[in-house]
């Protein structure tokens, strides 16, 4: 290929990620949920005839992205090309074909031009409820946790399925915000055919094949470079979390080889009976994920970046198989880095951060007036974050949601949505591990319900019992509380009961560590009591 071609072809690739960001800026803009307006609880790609992701917007997390760069190739098998047309919306809800549980909407779109299907969009957010017994990890099975939407039409030649959407009215609990959501997903979807159609129409292309393998052969070349640049043999790691009622043993070996790395969940414990089991194919983008920020962090995602990654596991907690409750797959699957860096730090000493809270502390509250009286009920839906374990040179990141990536709900839009104040949300001092390099903070958040009203909540909490480690002789990080103001410890898991009059008060684990503490600089040091991160007797 000439230079003029390169460029060109550089050009359109470019353009075409400008496209999944303005895919994705669409459902940001027109969401009605709070998760996925507020937090960024999304994906958005596009993919070509094959059901291979091209490209995926910034905005999403990698549980989203990942897992939606599989489910492309679910509904290929589902809905046979002489069923698709021009106009179609497809959805699903299902675990195993989607992203891990019931509450993630998944939308796929064929794009046609004149006539010729030239690619796919998708697109995935989290709503606020699907029916059954509501967020959280009290379900048996999956049956239990909400309404399952088996991969079909939403629509058909730009007809919505209002069957479709008369069920989904009758299944949830707020149906104007849910239906809501699914209209916002497949305009998401359209937007993004649209731009490119204008861009293949611009530039007179017929099909994305040649701009496809362009993309899929300059990554396959430097994500093959780096492969062979890391050292060759296998490493293990152990890491336990809290549980529902007992502690999890996860495990993982990642073996290094010439052409791929290969992750093995053998070892870990098995599936639970509670909801916090995690479907294969949430675990294998969790665990892609963390070996790209080690492999190719600068590499774009995609099919052929993903293609160097396998994983397997048998049955168990990390690959669990229906009809397994998988309420909240995420709390063990934001485990999934953790576990599979702390491998990669045996192969790459002094190369790997310490471990840091990981699971979002996500918070779903059904508040409703005491007795009966008057008042509003509302459901919300609150993502918090704890603090990232410290780097090699660097402290860790503070109240940051990592590996989700997801963002801040800000005070002002929780409280917009039901009748509850967030009385105190501010960093937890001390909660970060020492070290050479300190842990992130964690933060501190008091809530209650408005004057005559009580609220339930569903706490998916983790951390708790099991701080995350430093590393290389940092110190570990706090572990999480869980308590009303009255001092009365709560549960960090299933559904509880806050009384009118009480606050709920979370504080949430900071990371870990990294190096010996007594190598932490002292003007470090002083920032960090400047600042109240760190009180007189911790410093």
């Amino acid at each position: 290929m000439s230079d003029i071609g390169e460029i060109r072809m550089q050009v359109m690739w470019n353009r075409l990620i400008s496209v999944v960001e303005e895919q994705a800026l669409t459902l940001l803009r027109t969401a009605f949920s709070t998760s996925v307006r507020e937090s960024g609880d999304l994906s958005a790609g596009v993919f070509d005839t094959r059901g291979q992701m091209l490209a995926q917007a910034v905005t999403g997390t990698p549980g989203h992205v990942n897992t939606m760069a599989e489910a492309v190739l679910q509904f290929m098998r589902e809905i046979p090309r002489e069923n698709m047309f021009e106009g179609d919306t497809y959805v699903t809800n299902d675990p195993w074909q989607g992203t891990g549980h019931l509450h993630d909407i998944t939308m796929v779109s064929p794009s046609f031009l004149d006539g010729e299907l030239v690619a796919f969009f998708a697109c995935t957010a989290h709503v606020v409820d699907v029916g059954g017994r509501g967020f959280g990890a009290d379900g048996k099975s999956v049956y239990e946790e909400g309404l399952q939407i088996p991969i079909m039409k939403f629509a058909e030649k730009g007809k919505v399925n209002l069957d479709l959407v008369k069920i989904l009215r009758c299944n949830v609990r707020e149906p104007n915000q849910v239906v809501g959501d699914f209209y916002s997903l497949a305009a998401c979807n359209d937007v993004g055919h649209r731009r490119l159609v204008d861009m293949m129409t611009e530039i007179g292309l017929t099909s994305l094949d040649g701009l496809g393998e362009f993309i899929f052969s300059r990554t396959r070349a430097a994500m093959l470079e780096r492969i062979q640049a890391l050292p060759k043999g296998s490493w293990s790691n152990e890491l336990v979390t809290d549980g529902y009622d007992e502690p999890v043993k996860l495990v993982a070996t990642v073996s290094a080889r010439d052409d791929h790395v290969h992750v093995d969940f053998s070892g870990s414990a098995p599936m639970s009976r509670w909801g916090i089991n995690v479907p294969i194919i949430y675990s294998k983008a969790y665990a892609c994920f963390a070996l790209k920020c080690v492999v190719a962090p600068d590499i774009p995602n995609n099919a052929a970046s993903l293609d160097f990654f396998t994983v397997s596991s048998p049955t168990n907690i990390v690959n669990a198989v229906r009809p397994a409750p998988v309420a909240l797959r995420h709390v063990i699957g934001h485990m999934v880095p953790d576990l599979v860096l702390g491998a990669m730090a045996k192969a790459l000493p002094g190369k790997i951060l310490a471990e840091g809270a990981a699971a979002l502390w996500n918070i779903h509250i059904s508040a409703r007036p005491v007795d009966g009286a008057a008042g509003r009920r509302a459901e919300v839906l609150m993502f918090n974050s704890g603090g990232m374990g410290a780097r090699p040179g660097l402290d860790g990141l503070s109240a940051t949601a990592f590996p989700s990536g997801v963002h801040t709900m800000p005070i002002e839009a929780t409280e917009h949505t039901g009748p509850i104040v967030i009385w105190r949300k501010e960093l937890r001092p001390d909660s970060g591990g020492d070290g050479e390099f300190r842990g992130g903070l964690g933060q501190v958040l008091e809530i209650a319900a408005t004057d005559g009203h009580e609220f339930d909540f569903s706490a998916m909490f983790d951390r708790v019992g099991h701080p995350a480690k430093g590393r290389l002789g940092g110190k570990d990080g706090a572990p999480g509380v869980v308590r009303l103001d009255d001092g009365t410890r709560m549960r960090p898991k299933g559904w509880q009961h806050v009384p009118a009059g009480r606050r709920l008060v979370l504080e949430l684990p900071g990371g870990g560590g990294y190096g010996d503490p007594s190598k932490r600089d002292p003007a470090a040091r002083a920032h960090d009591n400047s600042k109240g991160y760190v009180s007189e007797t911790q410093s």
